[in-house]
């Protein structure tokens, strides 16, 4: 609410100057309010509090736009002579008035909107038109004086709602366009986030590989297959927005086989996981602390290796959970970058629906993640 309140607070300035205005101009008599005419007087509010408000709002731009900050200020002043001058006028109802109210209306949102304004400007001028010559129509041809009143406040409604209509469509567009903006950063961050994970798990499974060639060893073949399956999985698959999680499931067995073939010593792997086949997650959120687990934990650690995990979906929820052992004079595995690119992707992909916690004890890693599938 603070913050809402800090982003619109030209709008509460706004507010208190045409509070200020209206009692000023109230107290010399420059002005009349007529207590009976309810929803004119609330559009007539509403119009000179945007009046205000609005080039208050855009001061960072009126200040680099000089030309248009001085259109807007003539406006401003224009306005005020229409009203005053309706005030001291002795004609009722003056039709100067209500065109001087209208121009007015219509400029302040060419000023600030014009290509919105140009979009729509020929189906507004032409009702105005048609709202106009209404008006003197009543006015000139009515002669119930009672009637002419009650019309009269009609058309007041008649000619100002429109401005408001445009007002709103035209900030349902810019909201819209925000949303649009927004969500295109989001994608572009998820892909450059996506890259920067690709990348790192490729160059160790390569340097694996490598390494088995050089022995010359028997189980460089299935390496060879089980590479070219993760990696089909990390290029198709990864650039979606979400996959299957048995699918996922088998992209962590392959990379956990990868490395049991891998390595000589003796390292107790335990993966228990639920089956749910028709359960979808984003792609590519685990493998960051498995492969972390195996970069930490069993590549330093000479003997009694180990790393747990679990995956277990409860009520829409997916619960996930790696431990595993490292050595103690290891740096701290949470501050790789894998980690961060790991929560950066969970704010964006799962925001306020997801929960992560790391604890490291001793020589024990834990990560422990849930993600509301809802």
């Amino acid at each position: 609410m603070i913050e809402f309140l800090k982003k619109y607070k030209a709008f509460l300035y706004g507010l208190l100057i045409q509070r200020i205005a209206v009692v000023v101009l109230l107290y010399f008599n420059f002005i009349y309010i007529d207590d009976s005419g309810v929803l004119a007087n609330m559009l007539s509010f509403i119009f000179s509090w945007l009046l205000i408000s609005l080039p208050i709002h855009y001061f960072s731009f009126l200040k680099k736009h000089k030309a248009t900050s001085l259109k807007l200020l003539i406006l401003i002043f224009v306005f005020f002579v229409i009203i005053i001058n309706d005030v001291n006028s002795k004609i009722i109802d003056n039709p100067i008035t209500f065109v001087g109210l209208v121009g007015v209306g219509l400029s302040f949102f060419a000023i600030l909107a014009p290509s919105y304004f140009k979009k729509n400007a020929l189906m507004i001028i032409g009702f105005y038109v048609l709202a106009l010559g209404y008006f003197y129509y009543i006015r000139i041809y009515i002669d119930d004086l009672n009637s002419y009143f009650q019309q009269e406040k009609e058309i007041k409604i008649i000619l100002t709602v429109p401005f408001f209509v445009l007002l709103l469509t035209w900030f349902y567009q810019q909201w819209k366009w925000m949303k649009t903006i927004e969500s295109k950063k989001t994608k572009a961050e998820l892909s450059l986030l996506k890259s920067q994970i690709n990348p790192h798990f490729f160059f160790n499974t390569l340097n694996n590989l490598y390494g088995l060639i050089i022995e010359k060893s028997d189980d460089a073949p299935s390496v060879v297959l089980k590479l070219s399956d993760i990696m089909r999985y990390t290029i198709y698959m990864g650039k979606e927005d979400v996959v299957l999680l048995k699918d996922e499931i088998e992209y962590l067995k392959n990379y956990i086989e990868l490395h049991k073939i891998r390595y000589q010593k003796r390292v107790d792997i335990v993966f228990n996981h639920d089956y749910e086949i028709n359960y979808q997650i984003a792609p590519l959120l685990f493998i960051i602390p498995l492969e972390n687990a195996f970069k930490h934990g069993v590549e330093s650690l000479t003997e009694d290796a180990y790393i747990h995990i679990n995956i277990k979906i409860d009520a829409h929820i997916v619960y996930f959970d790696i431990e595993n052992n490292f050595e103690v004079q290891e740096s701290s595995p949470t501050a790789g970058i894998g980690i961060q690119n790991l929560k950066q992707r969970l704010k964006l992909l799962y925001p306020n629906k997801h929960k992560i916690q790391i604890e490291v004890n001793n020589s024990i890693y834990k990560l422990a993640l849930k993600i509301e599938m809802t």
